[in-house]
């Protein structure tokens, strides 16, 4: 997909740092069939990119992303009867799949970390596409809601998989049960959020957490821990992390990130790191096979 071909959301590179901006503001960003597949391809784009050491999603106006586009009213989410060609490009024998799940599972994968800058209303898939998001600051004026039950449907996106480990089961089922929508305090509570800024301070806050990560680390060792935090969460027991672990370090440690990171700390200067996450991922990486979806 060409990047001048967006639609529905903006996109920038500056100083290692990508924005995507949810840009449908005259809608309160609220998702659609063109906007999934043009953050799967932007996703695609980051991961390809070696300029880009980080990537913050926010939206344009006064909303996040106020959940998926309802102007199919009663039909939103019966997918098998509006029978449009971008929904039956997603079917799997008599099964529709999940457009919010697609798009979580392609920011899963990324192998640049995300950060979530969520300026405003973010309720269904609008909260759910934040869980893979790796760390989330929100404006003062956030509001957010797992709001499925009170439309007759149920979580999507694979949240059911995300938010108990982002928020822990209690809070996830009281979420999830009651569908109410609550403040950006109370998501800072219980663990949602990292962090609260005024409106005008959100975006700056993100912008420095980015830049932290762009000018500090190796990309690959990044790329890596990424991968190796969110797939060991899963892990039947810490003997899989221990032998991703072993590994990686062995890999890492004969790199010449290596031999830069120790040199720069010794002669007290910035790191200059010269391997890419394009050509020197370590090759027993990738180490899982993708489940198929049946």
């Amino acid at each position: 997909m060409a990047l001048q071909s967006l639609e529905t959301v903006l996109y920038s590179v500056e100083d290692g740092i990508a924005t995507i901006t949810l840009n449908r503001p005259d809608k309160l960003n609220a998702f659609t069939v063109k906007m999934r597949d043009e953050l799967v391809s932007l996703f695609d784009e980051t991961d390809s990119d070696d300029a880009v050491r980080a990537v913050i999603i926010t939206g344009a106006g006064r909303a996040f992303c106020a959940g998926a586009d309802l102007s199919s009213g009663g039909k939103t989410f019966d997918y098998a009867s509006r029978g449009d060609a971008a929904r039956e490009a997603l079917r799997v024998g008599d099964v529709y799949r999940d457009g919010g799940g697609v798009t979580t599972l392609r920011i899963f994968k990324s192998l640049k970390p995300v950060i979530g800058a969520i300026n405003g209303a973010a309720v269904g898939i609008g909260v759910t596409m934040q869980l893979p998001m790796d760390i989330r600051l929100a404006s003062t004026d956030a509001r957010f809601g797992f709001v499925f039950a009170r439309r007759g449907i149920v979580p999507e996106a694979a949240s059911s998989w995300f938010l108990s480990r982002v928020v822990g089961m209690q809070t996830a089922l009281e979420w999830c049960y009651t569908g109410r929508v609550f403040n950006a305090q109370e998501a800072l509570e219980r663990g949602l959020v990292r962090s609260l800024h005024a409106p005008a301070d959100l975006l700056p806050a993100a912008r420095a957490l980015a830049r932290e990560i762009a000018d500090n680390t190796a990309p690959v060792s990044v790329a890596l821990t990424r991968q190796m935090l969110w797939r060991m969460a899963g892990a039947d027991h810490p003997m899989q992390a221990h032998r991703i672990d072993s590994r990686a370090i062995q890999a890492r440690g004969q790199s010449a990130d290596a031999r830069e990171g120790v040199s720069s700390f010794l002669e007290k200067r910035q790191p200059v790191y010269p391997d890419k996450v394009s050509r020197d991922m370590p090759a027993f990486f990738p180490w899982w096979d993708e489940p198929p979806f049946e």
